[in-house]
C-alpha cells in the first residue's frame, strides 16, 4: 500500500466585493503573464467529529472531487500561511474516512467517529502566475462558493473568496508582495482560515483568552496548552515517519510532565498525579527510538574526526547495519505505544486536565505573585542536586551530574512557563540554567556514548569486525568528558553569582 503523498501549501485568502474583477498582478513579484482563467467545479464533502474536535484545532478533514488533486485531504496547520496536506486517492467507500487518514487524527478525536459535517461546491477560475521564462510563481483562484452544514439547525451560505497560493518552488517571502499588491486592488485580508470555518465557524468551541492581568492558573494553563498542542503535532509526525517527530513528542511530554509538577501546588495532585505518571511511561516509550537517532549521529560525526589511518574497516556499513536493526526495534515499539488503549487514555486525562484545570486557590493569585515560589523551588532543588554532586568520582558522579541535568532542564521549563509575567533577572537566569543544562547534556552523550561504543565493540567481534576504532572513541570520549566537567564548574559558578 503507496503512502500518503505530502505537500506544504502556502496561501492567503482574501475577501473581494460583489462584482468586482480579478486583480492584474502582473509585474509584482516577478509575474510576467497571468493566464486566462481555467474553470473548476470542485464538490467537498468534509468530516469532523459531533464535537468538532480537529475544526478547533485547525485541521480540515475532506474529500474532493474536481480538479487536479481529486481525493481525500487532510490539512495540518503548520504556521499562518502554512498548511501540510497529506493526500489519499478517491478509493474505497465515499462516505467513510479512510482508515490511514483515521489514524493520523487520534490524537485529536480521541477515538470519537468521524462523521459528515458539511459541504462545499467550489466554481472556482483559476488564473497561473508565470515568470518570464514560464515558471508558475503561483495562482490567484476566484472562488463563487456555496456552503452547507447540517446539525441541530442547517446552515447555509454562499461567498465569493480570492486565494493566492505560492508554487512549492517559490520562495515564501513573496507572500508579502502579493498581499501588498492585492490590497491595493481593493482585496481584504480574510478573518477564515479555511472555507469550511467560514462556514461553521460559530460552531467550533473557542479557546478562552486571559485578560490584561492574568491569574498564576492562567499563565500556567497557556503553557498547557501549548504543550498538549505540541504533542499532538508531534503524533502525527512520528506516524508519518517524519523525521525528528519522535523528539518533539518526547519534549512536549516532558515539558508537559515538568509543568504539572513544578506548579504542583496550583492544582490538586490528587487528579494530576496519575497524568504525570502517564507522561513519563510515553517518554520512556519513546527514549529508545530517539536515543538510536541521537547515537547513531553523534558517532557518525565523532568518526569522522578520527584520523583515517586510526579507522579500520568498514566500520561505516557496521554502524549502518547495527543501528538499522536497533532503529527499527525502536520505532516499532513507539508506534505499538501511540495505537493502544493507555495512550488514549493518556490523550483524554490530559484534554480532561486542559479544558477543565482542578485548580486550588493558589492558582487565583496574581500571576507574578502566584509563581515566584514554583520557579524558586525548581532552583533550590536545582542548588540541592549540585550540592550532591561534591566529593563523587567515576560512574557515581556521572550519576549525580544527570540528575543536576534533569534538575536544570526541569527549572528552565518553569522559567519558560512564567516568561510572559518575568523580568529581565528571571530571564537571565533562565539562559544561564540553560547553558548548564546543555553542558551536562553534552556530558551524558559522552557517558551514553561510551557505553554504545563497548556493546559495538562485543557485536563487532563477533562478526569479526576489527573494533580497535571504538577503543579510539572510547578513549576521546573519556577525555571529553573530562573538559566537560571542567565546562560546568564555570558555567555553575557564573549561574550562582547571577
Amino acid at each position: 500500500m503507496a503512502p500518503p503523498s505530502t505537500v506544504i501549501e502556502r496561501e492567503r485568502k482574501y475577501e473581494i466585493a460583489a462584482g468586482s474583477g480579478v486583480p492584474r498582478l502582473i509585474g509584482v513579484a516577478g509575474v510576467a503573464a497571468q493566464d486566462d482563467p481555467v474553470e473548476q467545479i470542485l464538490d467537498a464533502s468534509y468530516y469532523d467529529t459531533e464535537t468538532f474536535r480537529l475544526a478547533a484545532a485547525g485541521i480540515t478533514l475532506r474529500r474532493r472531487v474536481g480538479g487536479h488533486d481529486a481525493g481525500w485531504h487532510l490539512k495540518l496547520p503548520v504556521s499562518a500561511d502554512e498548511r501540510q496536506e497529506i493526500q489519499l486517492p478517491l478509493g474505497g467507500d465515499a462516505r467513510k474516512v479512510p482508515g490511514r487518514l483515521r489514524r493520523l487524527v487520534r490524537a485529536y478525536t480521541l477515538g470519537e467517529k468521524l462523521v459528515p459535517i458539511a459541504h462545499l461546491r467550489t466554481d472556482r477560475f483559476a488564473h497561473r502566475l508565470a515568470a518570464e521564462d514560464g515558471r508558475t510563481i503561483a495562482t490567484l483562484t476566484d472562488d463563487h462558493v456555496t456552503g452547507e452544514a447540517g446539525g441541530t439547525a442547517a446552515h447555509l451560505d454562499e461567498w465569493r473568496e480570492l486565494e493566492l497560493e505560492l508554487d512549492p518552488d517559490t520562495e515564501p517571502g513573496l507572500l508579502e508582495e502579493f498581499d501588498h499588491a492585492l490590497a491595493d486592488a481593493g482585496a481584504s485580508a480574510s478573518p477564515w482560515p479555511s472555507k469550511l470555518r467560514r462556514l461553521v465557524g460559530d460552531r467550533v468551541p473557542a479557546t478562552p483568552c486571559p485578560g490584561k492581568k492574568p491569574s498564576a492558573g492562567d499563565v500556567v494553563l497557556a503553557s498547557l496548552r501549548a504543550h498538549s498542542a505540541a504533542l499532538r503535532r508531534a503524533d502525527v509526525g512520528v506516524r508519518l515517519d517524519v523525521d525528528d517527530s519522535v523528539h518533539q513528542m518526547r519534549v512536549a511530554a516532558r515539558k508537559l510532565r515538568s509543568t504539572l509538577r513544578s506548579f504542583g501546588s496550583l492544582l490538586d495532585q490528587n487528579k494530576t498525579a496519575g497524568l504525570a505518571a502517564e507522561l513519563q511511561w510515553l517518554g520512556r516509550q519513546l527514549a529508545p527510538a530517539r536515543d538510536t537517532e541521537v547515537t547513531e549521529e553523534r558517532l557518525r560525526e565523532r568518526l569522522g574526526d578520527v584520523p583515517p589511518e586510526l579507522v579500520l574497516g568498514p566500520l561505516r556499513q557496521f554502524l549502518t547495519r547495527y543501528f538499522a536493526r536497533e532503529a527499527e526495534e525502536a520505532r516499532t515499539r513507539a508506534v505499538t505505544a501511540l495505537t493502544g488503549k493507555r495512550y488514549l487514555a493518556l490523550l483524554r486525562e490530559l484534554d480532561a486536565v486542559v479544558t477543565d484545570p482542578p485548580w486550588t486557590a493558589k492558582a487565583r493569585k496574581p500571576a507574578k505573585a502566584g509563581l515566584r515560589k514554583p520557579l524558586r523551588k525548581a532552583a533550590r532543588k536545582l542548588t540541592r542536586a549540585e550540592a550532591a554532586t561534591h566529593g563523587l568520582a567515576d560512574e557515581h558522579l556521572e550519576h549525580a551530574l544527570h540528575d543536576v541535568r534533569k534538575k536544570a532542564k526541569r527549572a528552565r521549563y518553569a522559567a519558560d512557563t512564567v516568561k510572559p509575567v518575568s523580568g529581565k533577572k528571571v530571564k537571565k537566569w533562565r539562559r544561564n540554567v540553560k547553558a548548564v543544562q546543555q553542558t551536562l547534556g553534552a556530558h551524558q552523550d559522552t557517558v551514553v556514548g561510551r557505553e554504545v561504543l563497548r556493546h559495538l565493540a562485543i557485536a563487532g567481534h563477533g562478526e569479526g569486525q576489527n573494533t580497535f576504532t571504538f577503543g579510539v572513541l572510547h578513549a576521546q570520549d573519556a577525555e571529553r568528558a573530562e573538559k566537560l566537567r571542567k565546562r560546568f564548574a564555570a558555567e555553575w559558578r557564573r549561574l550562582r553569582k547571577g
